[in-house]
């Protein structure tokens, strides 16, 4: 369940924040000029990644509606202007006999203030303003959070296939190393010509298989791109340093998950402080709503147009509306329980945030001791494969062993390191997720 998109917009806004998608995009942007690490990957994508820019226009926007909102409870001051020629006048009836009234030209200027007193709509607004700005906020940062996920994620598929290349590239020299030498026992008539044939198909196998390699970075380094908002044809060089992501492996794994600390929680309880808002706003609707008002107009009557505007007959007042609702058949009694179901569907929405987290940072766990456990067992696996390959070289080199062994002694420890490599950046992708189930990945 998203509890980001359940947020309930709370009546007295009465809008529905749209994603404001007409911002003028920007033609070019900044390229990281050196070899980027990880947390350049995710501060670029912090800074540029579409979806995000577009959130913090939401933001402003957010800002501004309630700024809207606020300035109701500012003085209200217009102006209106009239000109009037009468063709006919107005009859009306005196002691029984009609006459004619007005004259046959009017103008009025019309000043006029109002000032709100009690407004249910506007005090909402003034109470709840923080908690709308939080809410905003913690969109966003649930936003940057699942982007520097992603990103962390796809960095570390980019770096698989970097090191898959690099070991077909060792392979391919080691190869092209023991062609030459199997080429040249044959022409000296020590071995037959199987040896150096095996050595050729493992050789074109191995360069097939870097061109597929290469195919699938390209791939993976678009989608990159893609989650940091990377330019499409742009350089993008990315550090790899085997030692440091093996030294990051480590993770606490007695840590109790908290969903307190998840940015779902902090939403939902700005979301539950709004709906209590809202269920005052409810009960409000029973209070009339009260404002103070005045105006001074300057009247200019006369049936010569040219003098219209010689003589002036002003007039002004100050009075106090108040507007009370009587009865609306039930609508106010409806709003009210509306409300108050809404706060309780937000408690239920937080009890299963507790278990979906819970849920979540046992299975991110169980997927770290398992890849772990695979990460050490190949660990071992690789340096016991190099040991096997290297003492069966020197072997062959010696006339003790075929080239047969030497071929398979090459695979395995192909395998081992292609599988090491997965493995590393599996683990780390896991604990990636355990982090983000106990609530540390937060910006």
């Amino acid at each position: 369940m998203n509890y980001r998109i359940k947020i309930v917009t709370v009546s007295f806004l009465l809008l529905r924040l749209t994603v404001f998608s007409q911002s003028n995009p920007v033609d070019s942007l900044p390229l990281l000029q050196q070899r980027a690490a990880l947390e350049d990957c995710i501060h670029y994508a912090l800074e540029h990644q579409p979806v995000l820019r577009q959130q913090l226009i939401e933001e402003e926007i957010t800002r501004l509606e309630i700024r809207n909102r606020l300035a109701d409870w500012y003085p209200q001051v217009s102006f209106n202007y009239n000109l009037q020629h009468n063709f006919q006048r107005q009859t009306s009836i005196f002691g029984g006999i009609a006459q004619q009234i007005g004259t046959d030209n009017t103008s009025a200027l019309q000043f006029s203030l109002t000032q709100n007193l009690f407004n249910r709509d506007a005090l909402l607004a003034s109470r709840s303003r923080e908690d709308v700005l939080k809410q905003a906020g913690l969109i966003t940062s649930g936003d940057k959070i699942d982007i520097a996920v992603n990103v962390s994620k796809a960095f570390y598929e980019v770096l698989a296939a970097m090191q898959q290349i690099k070991i077909a590239d060792e392979d391919i020299v080691r190869l092209e190393r023991s062609l030459k030498d199997a080429l040249s026992r044959y022409n000296a008539g020590i071995t037959d010509k199987t040896d150096y044939k095996r050595a050729t198909i493992i050789l074109n196998n191995t360069r097939a298989s870097r061109k597929g390699y290469e195919a699938g970075l390209r791939a993976r380094l678009q989608y990159l791109k893609s989650l940091m908002g990377y330019p499409p044809d742009g350089t993008l060089a990315i550090e790899s340093d085997s030692l440091r992501m093996e030294r990051e492996t480590a993770l606490d794994t007695l840590q109790v998950p908290d969903y307190r600390n998840r940015v779902e929680y902090h939403l939902l309880e700005t979301q539950k402080s709004l709906l209590q808002a809202n269920l005052k706003y409810q009960k409000w609707s029973f209070l009339p709503s009260v404002s103070a008002n005045g105006g001074y107009n300057l009247n200019f009557l006369n049936n010569d147009f040219g003098k219209l505007y010689n003589v002036n007959y002003p007039n002004s007042y100050a009075g106090i509306t108040l507007s009370l609702p009587i009865f609306q058949g039930g609508k106010r009694n409806n709003n009210i329980r509306i409300a108050e179901w809404q706060i309780a569907q937000t408690d239920w929405d937080i009890t299963a945030l507790r278990n979906a987290v819970n849920a979540e940072y046992e299975q991110g766990l169980a997927a770290y001791k398992s890849n772990l456990a695979n990460y050490l067992s190949i660990k071992e696996n690789l340096e016991l494969a190099r040991d096997v390959y290297n003492v069966i070289e020197l072997q062959y080199r010696s006339g003790v062993k075929t080239y047969l062994e030497v071929i398979t002694a090459e695979g395995d420890l192909r395998t081992a390191r292609i599988n090491y490599i997965n493995a590393l950046y599996q683990l780390l992708s896991s604990k990636v997720d355990v982090q983000r189930a106990l609530g540390q990945i937060n910006y």
